[in-house]
């Protein structure tokens, strides 16, 4: 018997110890941490239809743009789509006549799901234009396209439950538009009016950033709002509105002031918890999507733990963003699979003609057609995000049918840009660092080049906001040599866009030569590939 007992006992005290170690395990399992993208992808709207949650974000000046993600868990995301290829044709988007699109274009989207149609709403400055994309698969598309005038700054786009479609928009003095039955514009009888004359006041008197970045959304019957402001001396904050019409009135509450964190809006799970989506400045990688916990009471969404931004979260571990968001290129096609994959865009419209994965089987094809002196003027430059803590991206270049006069290579791409590349120079090719922290771009280093394909490499030190660029230049693809001086990287205003991996070709004598790029390798590592 007593035998028995102390078996029992013993059996006990396993289960009790595997409940405790799965418990842990378990715990541990489920935790993401924040930011749960360490990449920019700013200005995010996102819904969830069933079990499946989308996102849309900012690119501005990129082409395609307005990218859409997809996840199961809000953490982890992988890119699905882009509303359009071509925001529209213009001199300063195609980079024509001296003119360009940096830190213009579309900003902040408004993702929405209403009676099996998923729509994205843009707007732009530059075209002074407002742009809505519809379809009824997110994913594969076929996208309808409306735009109209004015250009409704930071709108939310907001079914309500009568079937009338209204825009929220404005800075500071919010405004409240109806559109159309079929969203081709405002609604011409109907004025558009004063929602909240002052809404960055929650925020306190001293006025910074106006309160912009609205998102609206409809409750248990009542109508939240979402701002950011950014008081003067502060630091960027969450500002929520609530009315229980749509017309108001409406009461303000400051509710988030920690890290930066801000602007986004409401999102829940299939099981009932509720989170908020925001994003955070995060230097020269750029701006960084957070979520913060969200409980309610008295009919009041709280942000945050004790009012705080978590560094983790009790949801699913982080995976890598790679190849979701971010993704390597071997440029080695099969019949029937997209010519570039999502991850990759342009800055600015493309030349479609001047570029090509086909006229070579397994190299991107880069083929100058006009004069340029600089990156930021040249087209077709072929971007991917950078990332954090730490990257690195290598490529290999066929440079032999380059002109007199050309320029390529692999670029950090910002308005203080670096590049490591080769030059052809009165008939002779040297590998070359370059770098603009002025007005204008200075080649640091040359080396004499005497050989056809060169191995180029540059790699960021996010870490505690670093923010250090290197590069590299190989022979052989395996013993690499620094070249140049690091660059300081900066998150400046005028690009409104953390730093991009781009590949570029450019003529500064005569049009027609090209480059062929072997691949792209990225690594979340800046050592040594």
């Amino acid at each position: 018997m007593q035998t028995y007992l102390m078996s029992k006992m013993f059996i006990s005290l396993g289960w009790a110890f595997a409940c405790f170690w799965l418990g842990i395990h378990t715990s541990m399992a489920q935790t993401a941490h924040n930011p749960i993208i360490y990449a920019d992808v700013p200005d995010i709207s996102i819904i969830r239809v069933g079990k499946t949650y989308y996102m849309s974000s900012t690119t501005m000046h990129m082409s395609p743009g307005v990218p859409i993600m997809k996840s199961t868990d809000l953490v982890n995301w992988k890119l699905v789509s882009y509303a359009y290829d071509v925001l529209d044709d213009t001199d300063d988007l195609n980079l024509n006549n001296g003119q360009s699109s940096y830190g213009k274009g579309s900003w902040a989207s408004s993702l929405r799901y209403h009676n099996g149609v998923y729509y994205v709403s843009t707007f732009a400055g530059n075209t002074g234009k407002t742009y809505i994309y519809s379809t009824r698969d997110i994913e594969k598309g076929p996208w309808k396209a409306i735009s109209f005038k004015p250009s409704l700054h930071d709108h939310s786009m907001f079914f309500d439950d009568d079937g009338k479609v209204y825009m929220v928009y404005g800075s500071g003095r919010l405004m409240l538009t109806q559109l159309k039955d079929d969203l081709s514009g405002l609604k011409p009888d109907a004025k558009p009016q004063v929602l909240i004359e002052n809404a960055s006041l929650p925020a306190g008197p001293n006025l910074g950033l106006p309160a912009e970045g609205s998102q609206l959304f409809k409750i248990k019957g009542k109508y939240y709002l979402f701002n950011i402001s950014w008081p003067r001396g502060g630091m960027r904050s969450v500002i929520i509105h609530r009315a229980d019409h749509l017309t108001g009135p409406y009461e303000g509450k400051l509710a988030l002031q920690d890290k930066g964190v801000a602007q986004g809006g409401l999102i829940n799970t299939p099981d009932g918890r509720w989170f908020a989506y925001l994003f955070r400045d995060f230097g020269a990688v750029g701006r960084v999507p957070y979520l913060v916990p969200v409980k309610w009471e008295d009919g009041w969404p709280v942000l945050g733990t004790n009012h705080q931004v978590p560094d983790t979260i009790a949801l699913a571990p982080n995976r890598s963003l790679m190849p979701g968001i971010i993704s390597s290129d071997e440029f080695n096609r099969q019949p029937g699979e997209r010519e570039l994959p999502l991850v990759w865009q342009w800055n600015h419209n493309p030349v479609n003609d001047l570029w090509s994965v086909k006229q070579r089987k397994g190299y991107l094809r880069l083929t100058t057609g006009r004069l340029d002196t600089t990156l930021l003027t040249s087209k077709n430059t072929l971007t991917q995000r950078t990332f954090g803590p730490e990257c690195s991206a290598i490529t290999a270049i066929d440079v032999s049918s380059l002109k007199d006069g050309d320029r390529t290579g692999l670029a950090l791409l910002q308005q203080k840009f670096g590049w490591v590349g080769v030059k052809v120079q009165n008939g002779s090719k040297f590998i070359v660092m370059v770098k603009a922290l002025g007005a204008l771009p200075i080649e640091t280093e040359g080396v004499p080049l005497n050989r056809n394909r060169v191995y180029l490499k540059a790699a960021c030190d996010f870490k505690d906001r670093a923010d250090k660029a290197y590069f590299y230049y190989s022979l052989d693809g395996h013993n690499w040599t620094t070249i140049g001086d690091p660059l300081q990287m900066a998150y400046t205003i005028p690009h409104f866009m953390g730093y991009r991996f781009g590949l570029f070709n450019y003529a500064t004598k005569t049009a027609g030569g090209y480059a062929d790029f072997d691949y792209f390798r990225v690594s979340d590592k800046i050592t040594a590939q």
